[in-house]
């Protein structure tokens, strides 16, 4: 569970699981301070960071000589009815274009692009009692 709160900077949003956290905020052109993740680029973060986790984990599974991969993502919402994710692949090692091949095809089962892939239902309720408020230590 992630909890968002607004900060008192117009558009800027604290977000954190518990653990961790972090600052969203729109760009200046949308009335924001741009100093902090765009919420699409968080979307972003999240695949590209979960694809290289499975490629990570399945070369250290099958002693593929990975010394590092990388991912690029980019969305594309100039279509109004789809969400376009590019992601740019880069494996770091002494590999062979069998292992190359096989750990793409391994990056096909991170669990972020499954659930970008399915149906989205998106359900809202008030907060009465401000637990959001107290979950933030504000």
């Amino acid at each position: 569970m992630v909890v968002c709160q607004g900060l008192a900077v117009p558009l800027q949003v604290a977000f954190g699981n518990g653990t961790f956290s972090g600052v969203c905020d729109a760009t200046p052109d949308k009335g924001g301070a741009g100093q902090g993740f765009r919420p699409h680029e968080l979307l972003e973060a999240a695949l590209g960071s979960c694809l290289v986790m499975v490629m990570t984990k399945y070369a250290l599974a099958h002693a593929i000589p990975l010394v590092r991969a990388g991912v690029t993502v980019t969305l594309d919402r100039s279509d109004s009815e789809v969400a376009a994710y590019g992601c740019t692949v880069a494996l770091e090692g002494d590999l062979t274009e069998e292992e190359r091949r096989k750990i793409l095809r391994a990056a096909r089962a991170c669990p972020v692009r499954r659930t970008l892939g399915c149906r989205v239902v998106v359900t809202e309720e008030m907060d009465e009692k401000d637990a959001c408020r107290r979950r933030l230590g504000a």
